[in-house]
Protein backbone atom coordinates (compact mmCIF):
# COMPACT_ATOMS: atom_id res chain seq x y z
CA UNK A 1 0.00 0.00 0.00
CA UNK A 2 1.40 3.38 -0.95
CA UNK A 3 2.05 5.96 1.74
CA UNK A 4 1.84 9.72 1.69
CA UNK A 5 4.91 11.20 3.33
CA UNK A 6 4.47 14.48 5.18
CA UNK A 7 7.62 16.58 5.16
CA UNK A 8 8.39 18.29 8.50
CA UNK A 9 7.92 21.74 6.99
CA UNK A 10 5.01 21.12 4.62
CA UNK A 11 2.06 22.43 6.64
CA UNK A 12 1.09 26.08 7.03
CA UNK A 13 -1.95 25.66 9.28
CA UNK A 14 -2.32 28.57 11.70
CA UNK A 15 -3.01 27.65 15.31
CA UNK A 16 -5.36 29.52 17.60
CA UNK A 17 -2.64 30.07 20.20
CA UNK A 18 -0.78 33.01 21.65
CA UNK A 19 1.48 35.01 19.30
CA UNK A 20 4.81 33.35 18.58
CA UNK A 21 7.21 33.86 21.44
CA UNK A 22 7.30 33.09 25.13
CA UNK A 23 4.18 32.27 27.06
CA UNK A 24 3.73 33.86 30.47
CA UNK A 25 6.15 32.49 33.02
CA UNK A 26 4.82 29.89 35.43
CA UNK A 27 4.60 30.63 39.14
CA UNK A 28 7.52 28.25 39.70
CA UNK A 29 9.72 30.12 37.20
CA UNK A 30 8.81 33.42 38.80
CA UNK A 31 9.63 32.06 42.24
CA UNK A 32 13.15 30.93 41.29
CA UNK A 33 14.06 34.07 39.31
CA UNK A 34 15.62 37.17 40.86
CA UNK A 35 17.58 40.23 39.81
CA UNK A 36 16.33 40.57 36.24
CA UNK A 37 13.60 39.54 33.83
CA UNK A 38 11.91 36.23 34.58
CA UNK A 39 12.51 33.41 32.15
CA UNK A 40 9.51 33.10 29.84
CA UNK A 41 7.25 30.08 29.70
CA UNK A 42 7.38 27.31 27.12
CA UNK A 43 7.53 28.95 23.66
CA UNK A 44 4.29 29.17 21.70
CA UNK A 45 3.92 29.26 17.91
CA UNK A 46 1.58 30.79 15.36
CA UNK A 47 1.75 27.85 12.95
CA UNK A 48 2.09 24.08 13.01
CA UNK A 49 5.06 24.40 10.69
CA UNK A 50 7.00 26.58 13.11
CA UNK A 51 6.11 24.39 16.08
CA UNK A 52 7.08 21.17 14.33
CA UNK A 53 10.31 22.76 13.13
CA UNK A 54 11.35 23.70 16.68
CA UNK A 55 10.21 20.40 18.19
CA UNK A 56 12.23 18.29 15.77
CA UNK A 57 15.33 20.41 16.27
CA UNK A 58 15.09 20.04 20.03
CA UNK A 59 14.47 16.30 19.61
CA UNK A 60 17.62 15.88 17.52
CA UNK A 61 19.54 18.01 20.00
CA UNK A 62 18.36 15.75 22.83
CA UNK A 63 19.78 12.72 21.04
CA UNK A 64 23.11 14.51 20.68
CA UNK A 65 23.12 15.33 24.38
CA UNK A 66 22.35 11.70 25.21
CA UNK A 67 25.22 10.54 22.98
CA UNK A 68 27.63 12.95 24.69
CA UNK A 69 26.53 11.56 28.06
CA UNK A 70 27.08 7.96 26.94
CA UNK A 71 23.49 6.74 26.85
CA UNK A 72 23.89 5.10 23.43
CA UNK A 73 24.14 1.30 23.42
CA UNK A 74 24.07 -0.46 20.06
CA UNK A 75 20.55 -0.32 18.62
CA UNK A 76 18.87 0.41 21.96
CA UNK A 77 17.19 3.66 22.96
CA UNK A 78 14.46 5.84 21.53
CA UNK A 79 12.60 9.12 21.95
CA UNK A 80 9.05 9.74 20.76
CA UNK A 81 7.43 13.12 20.17
CA UNK A 82 3.74 13.60 19.46
CA UNK A 83 3.08 15.56 16.27
CA UNK A 84 1.45 18.97 16.93
CA UNK A 85 -1.11 18.53 14.14
CA UNK A 86 -1.69 14.77 14.16
CA UNK A 87 -2.06 13.80 17.85
CA UNK A 88 -2.39 10.10 17.05
CA UNK A 89 1.01 10.04 15.35
CA UNK A 90 4.46 10.58 16.79
CA UNK A 91 8.00 11.21 15.60
CA UNK A 92 10.80 8.82 16.53
CA UNK A 93 14.40 8.12 15.60
CA UNK A 94 15.58 5.96 12.69
CA UNK A 95 16.61 2.47 13.80
CA UNK A 96 20.35 1.90 13.49
CA UNK A 97 21.54 5.52 13.32
CA UNK A 98 23.93 6.72 16.02
CA UNK A 99 22.46 9.38 18.30
CA UNK A 100 25.46 11.66 17.78
CA UNK A 101 24.74 11.88 14.04
CA UNK A 102 21.03 12.59 14.15
CA UNK A 103 19.51 15.70 12.61
CA UNK A 104 15.97 17.01 12.71
CA UNK A 105 15.28 15.76 9.17
CA UNK A 106 16.25 12.20 10.16
CA UNK A 107 13.16 11.68 12.31
CA UNK A 108 10.28 9.43 11.21
CA UNK A 109 6.57 10.10 11.73
CA UNK A 110 4.60 6.93 12.48
CA UNK A 111 0.87 6.37 12.92
CA UNK A 112 -0.96 4.13 15.39
CA UNK A 113 -0.28 1.09 13.20
CA UNK A 114 3.46 1.75 13.17
CA UNK A 115 3.45 2.82 9.52
CA UNK A 116 5.76 5.61 8.38
CA UNK A 117 3.59 8.52 7.21
CA UNK A 118 6.12 11.34 7.24
CA UNK A 119 9.72 12.39 7.46
CA UNK A 120 12.64 10.07 6.75
CA UNK A 121 11.55 6.94 4.84
CA UNK A 122 15.07 5.50 4.42
CA UNK A 123 15.15 3.67 7.77
CA UNK A 124 12.81 1.51 9.86
CA UNK A 125 11.88 2.29 13.47
CA UNK A 126 12.58 0.18 16.55
CA UNK A 127 9.67 -2.31 16.88
CA UNK A 128 9.89 -2.59 20.68
CA UNK A 129 10.27 1.17 20.94
CA UNK A 130 7.16 1.75 18.85
CA UNK A 131 5.07 -0.53 21.08
CA UNK A 132 6.28 1.11 24.30
CA UNK A 133 5.79 4.68 23.12
CA UNK A 134 2.53 4.02 21.29
CA UNK A 135 0.93 2.65 24.46
CA UNK A 136 2.16 5.63 26.49
CA UNK A 137 0.85 8.22 24.05
CA UNK A 138 -2.54 6.50 23.84
CA UNK A 139 -2.98 6.23 27.60
CA UNK A 140 -1.61 9.68 28.49
CA UNK A 141 -2.87 12.55 26.27
CA UNK A 142 -0.79 14.94 28.40
CA UNK A 143 2.42 13.15 27.39
CA UNK A 144 3.89 14.67 24.24
CA UNK A 145 7.36 13.18 24.57
CA UNK A 146 8.95 10.07 26.07
CA UNK A 147 12.59 8.99 26.42
CA UNK A 148 13.86 5.47 27.01
CA UNK A 149 17.57 4.63 27.07
CA UNK A 150 19.77 1.82 28.35
CA UNK A 151 21.95 4.13 30.44
CA UNK A 152 24.56 2.71 32.81
CA UNK A 153 23.34 3.83 36.23
CA UNK A 154 19.69 3.49 35.33
CA UNK A 155 20.22 -0.13 34.41
CA UNK A 156 22.25 -0.76 37.55
CA UNK A 157 19.61 0.75 39.85
CA UNK A 158 16.77 -0.99 38.00
CA UNK A 159 17.88 -4.43 39.18
CA UNK A 160 16.65 -3.57 42.69
CA UNK A 161 13.10 -2.96 41.46
CA UNK A 162 12.88 0.02 43.85
CA UNK A 163 11.87 3.64 43.60
CA UNK A 164 14.50 6.29 44.20
CA UNK A 165 14.69 7.50 47.80
CA UNK A 166 14.25 11.16 48.65
CA UNK A 167 17.92 11.70 49.51
CA UNK A 168 18.75 14.87 47.56
CA UNK A 169 17.02 18.00 46.33
CA UNK A 170 17.17 16.62 42.80
CA UNK A 171 15.57 13.31 43.71
CA UNK A 172 12.57 15.26 45.01
CA UNK A 173 11.71 15.93 41.36
CA UNK A 174 10.50 12.33 41.41
CA UNK A 175 8.48 12.61 44.61
CA UNK A 176 5.31 10.62 45.13
CA UNK A 177 3.40 9.55 42.02
CA UNK A 178 6.00 11.19 39.77
CA UNK A 179 7.98 7.94 39.72
CA UNK A 180 6.93 4.32 39.47
CA UNK A 181 8.48 0.88 39.05
CA UNK A 182 7.60 -1.72 36.45
CA UNK A 183 8.47 -4.88 38.35
CA UNK A 184 7.53 -7.53 35.80
CA UNK A 185 10.35 -7.79 33.26
CA UNK A 186 9.35 -10.14 30.47
CA UNK A 187 12.15 -9.63 27.98
CA UNK A 188 12.22 -7.42 24.89
CA UNK A 189 8.83 -5.78 24.34
CA UNK A 190 7.31 -7.43 21.26
CA UNK A 191 3.71 -7.76 22.47
CA UNK A 192 0.96 -5.19 22.93
CA UNK A 193 0.11 -6.65 26.34
CA UNK A 194 3.62 -5.91 27.65
CA UNK A 195 3.57 -2.32 26.41
CA UNK A 196 0.12 -1.79 27.92
CA UNK A 197 1.38 -3.01 31.29
CA UNK A 198 4.29 -0.58 31.08
CA UNK A 199 1.98 2.34 30.35
CA UNK A 200 -0.33 1.27 33.18
CA UNK A 201 2.60 1.07 35.61
CA UNK A 202 3.56 4.69 34.89
CA UNK A 203 0.12 5.77 36.06
CA UNK A 204 -1.88 8.94 35.33
CA UNK A 205 0.63 11.32 36.93
CA UNK A 206 3.95 9.56 36.46
CA UNK A 207 6.94 11.40 35.03
CA UNK A 208 9.42 8.54 35.28
CA UNK A 209 9.36 4.76 35.23
CA UNK A 210 12.05 2.38 36.46
CA UNK A 211 11.86 -0.79 34.35
CA UNK A 212 13.31 -3.63 36.44
CA UNK A 213 16.32 -5.32 34.78
CA UNK A 214 15.93 -2.93 31.87
CA UNK A 215 16.44 0.80 32.40
CA UNK A 216 14.64 4.12 32.72
CA UNK A 217 11.81 5.90 30.92
CA UNK A 218 10.75 9.52 31.35
CA UNK A 219 7.91 11.57 29.86
CA UNK A 220 6.99 15.21 29.53
CA UNK A 221 4.89 17.88 27.93
CA UNK A 222 7.90 18.77 25.77
CA UNK A 223 10.87 16.75 24.55
CA UNK A 224 13.00 19.15 26.59
CA UNK A 225 11.19 18.21 29.80
CA UNK A 226 11.35 14.47 29.11
CA UNK A 227 15.04 14.67 28.15
CA UNK A 228 16.03 16.71 31.21
CA UNK A 229 14.13 14.33 33.47
CA UNK A 230 16.06 11.43 31.94
CA UNK A 231 19.44 13.06 32.51
CA UNK A 232 18.40 13.96 36.05
CA UNK A 233 17.07 10.49 36.89
CA UNK A 234 20.20 8.84 35.52
CA UNK A 235 22.32 11.05 37.80
CA UNK A 236 20.00 10.38 40.74
CA UNK A 237 20.46 6.63 40.15
CA UNK A 238 24.23 7.12 40.21
CA UNK A 239 24.02 9.05 43.49
CA UNK A 240 21.65 6.50 45.02
CA UNK A 241 24.07 3.69 44.17
CA UNK A 242 26.92 5.61 45.82
CA UNK A 243 24.79 6.23 48.89
CA UNK A 244 23.74 2.57 49.06
CA UNK A 245 27.39 1.50 48.93
CA UNK A 246 28.30 3.91 51.73
CA UNK A 247 25.37 2.72 53.81
CA UNK A 248 26.43 -0.90 53.32
CA UNK A 249 29.76 0.06 54.88
CA UNK A 250 28.05 1.37 57.99
CA UNK A 251 27.22 4.99 57.17
CA UNK A 252 23.48 5.52 57.72
CA UNK A 253 21.61 7.68 55.24
CA UNK A 254 19.10 10.33 56.20
CA UNK A 255 16.06 10.84 54.01
CA UNK A 256 14.48 14.26 53.67
CA UNK A 257 11.07 14.67 55.26
CA UNK A 258 7.98 14.05 53.16
CA UNK A 259 7.01 17.70 53.64
CA UNK A 260 10.38 18.93 52.37
CA UNK A 261 10.30 16.57 49.40
CA UNK A 262 6.79 17.63 48.44
CA UNK A 263 7.66 21.32 48.79
CA UNK A 264 10.71 20.89 46.56
CA UNK A 265 8.72 18.86 44.04
CA UNK A 266 6.38 21.81 43.44
CA UNK A 267 9.19 23.71 41.70
CA UNK A 268 9.45 21.07 38.97
CA UNK A 269 6.63 22.15 36.68
CA UNK A 270 6.82 21.67 32.88
CA UNK A 271 8.12 25.19 32.24
CA UNK A 272 10.94 24.89 34.76
CA UNK A 273 11.92 21.47 33.41
CA UNK A 274 11.84 22.83 29.85
CA UNK A 275 14.34 25.53 30.83
CA UNK A 276 16.49 23.11 32.81
CA UNK A 277 17.39 21.47 29.49
CA UNK A 278 18.20 24.63 27.54
CA UNK A 279 21.84 24.96 28.72
CA UNK A 280 22.55 21.46 27.38
CA UNK A 281 20.99 22.34 24.03
CA UNK A 282 22.93 25.58 23.89
CA UNK A 283 26.19 23.71 24.49
CA UNK A 284 25.29 21.12 21.86
CA UNK A 285 24.51 23.88 19.37
CA UNK A 286 27.92 25.41 20.02
CA UNK A 287 29.81 22.10 19.86
CA UNK A 288 28.11 20.92 16.65
CA UNK A 289 27.78 24.27 14.93
CA UNK A 290 24.04 23.67 14.76
CA UNK A 291 24.46 20.49 12.71
CA UNK A 292 21.34 18.88 14.21
CA UNK A 293 18.95 21.67 13.20
CA UNK A 294 16.79 21.76 10.07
Amino acid sequence: MSQTLIAPSSIETVLAVEPEGQQEASAALQAISRGGPTLGGIPSYTSVEAQRHAMLEHMAGAFRVFARRGYDEGLAGHISLRDPEHPNAFWTNPFGRHFALLKAQDMILVNEAGEAIGGNNMYPVNAAGFLIHSALHKRRPDVNAACHMHSTYGRAWSVFGRRLDMITQDSATFFGDAQAVYDDFGGIVFKDEESEKLAQALGPKGKALILRNHGLLTVGRTVDEAAFLFTLMERCCQIQLLVEAAEANGTPKKLMSEEAAEYTFRASDPAVLYYEFQPELELEMELSGGAFSL
